[in-house]
Parts: C-alpha cells; sequence; structure tokens
C-alpha cells in the first residue's frame, strides 16, 4: 500500500536580487528586482508502507525542501502529494498525529528544561494516555541509553545525547511515517552507529515508512535499501544502492601486494595508480575490462594479495552529480517587482 504519493509536485521561491554599491541599493528602493528559484522542479514519488528510504543530493538540490512540503510547513506553488491519504499542508490535526520530523539543525526541546520536561509537553499536544506516554517514554529511551539522562537540561547534553531525546520527542506519540533530515549530522562515529542501530531496530519491529536524507553514505549503507537521488530539484535516481554503482560507477579498485615487496614501474599502463603505500597499490580500473588487466598483472608479476572492489559510494554519486546537472543560466532572467 502506498503511503505517500507524489505528483508533480514543484517549489519556487521568489528572492529579492540585492545589488551591491550605494547608487544601486538607493535604487533598490524604489524598483526592485526579483529572480524565481525553482527548488523542486516537478516530482514524482511513490513510497510504499514500511518501506525506509533514502533521499539524497547536493546541497541546494530540494532534499529538506521536499520534506517541508510533505510535513506541511510550507506549501507548493505546484503539483500534489498526499502522506497517508492526507494532503500535509492542509495541517489536519489527524494528519499532525501521524507524521513526525526530526531536522538534525534544529531543536524540538527546551534548551533549559530537562528533556522530560519538553515530553510532558508532547503529551499534552498530542494527547497521549498517560499509561501509554509512560511506556513509550521508557521504551524508547532505554533502547538509546539515555533513560538515566531524562532529569538533565537539554543545554547540558552532548549533541550525540540531545539527537538522542529528539528522536525519542519525535516518537513518543508513535507516528506511522518519520521524515529524518540529517540525523547524524556533526556526530561522532561512535553516535552515528548508535543512531543507526537504533534506527534500524525501531523500523523493523514498528513497520513505519521512513524518509531519510543524510549526507553520511554510512547512514544510507546501513539503513536504506532503496535510494531516491534529487538534484536541481529534479528526481535523476530511483533504485537501489548496488543500481547506482552499475550505472554510474565505470571502474573498479584493484588492490594488490607484491610477493618481493617492490612495486613494478610498468604497473601504470594497467591502470591508474591511486594509491601507493609499498608493498600495498591501488589502481583504478575500467570495469569493463577488469578480467584482462588482472590477467595481465598475474601473467607478469608475482602477486601475495589481491583485491577488487567497488569505488566509495561518495565518489560514485558525486560523478553522477557531475553527469546530471543540468546548466542554469549564467544570469538568471531578473523580473521587475509588481508590487
Amino acid at each position: 500500500m502506498s503511503v505517500i504519493e507524489i505528483e508533480n509536485l514543484a517549489k519556487s521561491y521568489r528572492v529579492y536580487q540585492k545589488h551591491e554599491g550605494l547608487l544601486a541599493s538607493i535604487g533598490g528602493l524604489f524598483r526592485r528586482e526579483y529572480r524565481n528559484v525553482e527548488a523542486v522542479r516537478g516530482i514524482d514519488l511513490t513510497v510504499d508502507e514500511g518501506q525506509f528510504v533514502a533521499f539524497l543530493g547536493p546541497n541546494g538540490a530540494g532534499k529538506t525542501t521536499t520534506l517541508k512540503l510533505l510535513s506541511g510547513v510550507i506549501t507548493p506553488s505546484g503539483g500534489s502529494a498526499t502522506v497517508l491519504g492526507h494532503v500535509p499542508w492542509k495541517r489536519e490535526n489527524a494528519y499532525r498525529r501521524r507524521f513526525a520530523l526530526v531536522m538534525g539543525q534544529k531543536n524540538q526541546l527546551w534548551w533549559d528544561l530537562p528533556a522530560n520536561e519538553s515530553f510532558r509537553l508532547h503529551q499534552q499536544i498530542y494527547r497521549i494516555e498517560p499509561s501509554q506516554f509512560e511506556r513509550t517514554r521508557d521504551e524508547l529511551t532505554d533502547l538509546l541509553g539515555v533513560r538515566n539522562l531524562l532529569s538533565q537540561p537539554v543545554r547540558e547534553l552532548s549533541l550525540g545525547e540531545r539527537m538522542k531525546m529528539e528522536l525519542t520527542a519525535a516518537l513518543l506519540h508513535r507516528p506511522e511515517v518519520l521524515f529524518l533530515d540529517e540525523p547524524t549530522i556533526g556526530l561522532d562515529v561512535v553516535a552515528q552507529y548508535n543512531i543507526q542501530k537504533f534506527l534500524r531496530h525501531y523500523q523493523a519491529v514498528r513497520k513505519i515508512t521512513i524518509l531519510l536524507t543524510s549526507h553520511y553514505m554510512k547512514d544510507v549503507m546501513a539503513l536504506c535499501r532503496r535510494v531516491v537521488i534529487i538534484n536541481l530539484g529534479r528526481i535523476v535516481y530511483d533504485g537501489s544502492l548496488n543500481g547506482i554503482i552499475d550505472r554510474f560507477g565505470g571502474h573498479k579498485i584493484v588492490s594488490l601486494q607484491f610477493t618481493d615487496g617492490r612495486i613494478p614501474p610498468d604497473l601504470a599502463r594497467f591502470g591508474e595508480i591511486v594509491a601507493q603505500e609499498t608493498p600495498r597499490v591501488k589502481l583504478r580500473v575500467d570495469r569493463k575490462v577488469i578480467h584482462e588487466v588482472l590477467s595481465g598483472i598475474l601473467a607478469q608479476h608475482v602477486v601475495q594479495d589481491v583485491s577488487v572492489e567497488d569505488p566509495p559510494l561518495e565518489e560514485v554519486i558525486a560523478a553522477m552529480f557531475t553527469l546530471t546537472n543540468v546548466e542554469e543560466p549564467e544570469h538568471p532572467q531578473l523580473a521587475p517587482a509588481t508590487e
């Protein structure tokens, strides 16, 4: 069953174009110029119940704008979308009780109060029955390992502990859909791993639908089977992680260790040397000729160890952005103010 249905969804902003210099500033008081920024350009997307989907793209691609549209924070310029059968920007109370939005760069907890006080406020807002509230709060804080910090002011918590409290607050009313915008941003590797572990467990148990944006590919590889990539407001890929590598990863990384401890001087003719630390070396080799290259190396040199790997996911996605970028006008057309 489809939980999220998006059709030709678009969002554009009218941005004031300010020019440098005193005269230009004075002129702007009388005649303002604007340019249109298309943050989302007619995207189509369907997400089924219980899916954990990564929503990726570079800064300014339209990821956060899309999440804000789906959560009803902003209204679209065109197109349609429903989540759990609701139109998000109608902001119906019935819808608000069925989803949650967590933004890694925004706080929903009171800074100077203990997290438990903010949780009590959420209980009143969402009208959670007291016994259910306490049961859910204790379950979440136990899973996240922060139950002993409930009485500590939020400002005294570490960044990782605060994010765990943010997740707890978002899940207290047991939403059916969760939007996560950079939930592990700025966290150390241990905190990232703990949050990944929690999200993987919680989603598997509760079967909720999650849409995740993240710049950390480890989040994506640990949590998501399906990846949707947006660039310049348009969806450019929708499929599996392996599909990204197959489609946009045109090479393999061959790691070699030579028995005699020396790196042959003729190795560069087999591929591009990307790393070298005697007696190991890494070559970037076109995936179409990987078999011929390995055969040639093994026929001419004694190799102690060899491995063939796909390139890092970050590298493949960066290459994909380069291929899919749409050229923007160097000087976008300015529209004079009509007010």
